[in-house]
């Protein structure tokens, strides 16, 4: 069944996340096309509780505009001692047109005297690979650290000044984009996709 669809189209305008898509797939028979490939269309609505809910009506949102087999992600942060707050929200936890500047000064007031050990969570990201009839692959990745009480580094965006991993000793912001990469959550959703998607081109 895989090998009668060549195209995957992938949910985004976002230029670097077709890029790291294309280079993630790069080994199977597919060719990774961004939605502005193809022309305009409407924002998906990200009206899901979950980032998996979110992932998988904007795959299925769009494969049905394009009729093609369609990549979506969702994905933020998660910190435990809000109850996993800003999550789905995390884009648009200090207003819906907020930058990452105001998202990031919202998370501190909300943390301000937390102690560090109680300052755990963790960037997620759910893919969801599907068309117009159904869900072909879905995958999960983490990257776990601990929100700091004030930002560091000039790398990456969103949250990436504010998370950082123990394991390294470095805010995902004083990171290269090779060395995240590497650990980030995106791309341990990528390998585990393209892992479920090489069983299905056998």
């Amino acid at each position: 069944m895989a090998e009668a669809i060549q195209e995957i189209i992938v949910a985004t305008k976002n230029a670097g996340k077709v890029a790291e898509f294309k280079m993630a797939l790069s080994g199977l028979p597919y060719k990774v096309l961004s939605l502005a490939d193809l022309g305009s269309f409407p924002e998906a609505p990200e009206e899901g509780q979950t980032f998996a809910e979110n992932a998988c009506s904007k795959a299925q949102f769009y494969a049905k505009l394009t009729g093609k087999l369609c990549l979506a992600d969702d994905s933020g942060l998660e910190v435990d001692y809000l109850n996993g707050a800003p999550g789905v929200y995390s884009a648009r936890y200090a207003g819906e047109h907020a930058s990452d500047e105001d998202n990031n000064q919202k998370l501190l007031q909300q943390l301000a005297g937390v102690a560090s050990e109680e300052r755990t969570g963790r960037f997620r990201c759910v893919l969801v690979l599907a068309d117009n009839e159904k869900v072909w692959c879905t995958s999960d990745g983490t990257v776990e650290g601990i929100v700091l009480t004030e930002p560091r580094g000039n790398n990456g965006f969103g949250y990436d000044p504010l998370l950082f991993v123990p394991a390294l000793g470095r805010s995902m912001a004083e990171l290269s984009p090779v060395e995240k990469n590497e650990i980030s959550h995106r791309g341990r959703a990528i390998r585990e996709l393209v892992k479920q998607l090489a069983v299905l081109e056998k």
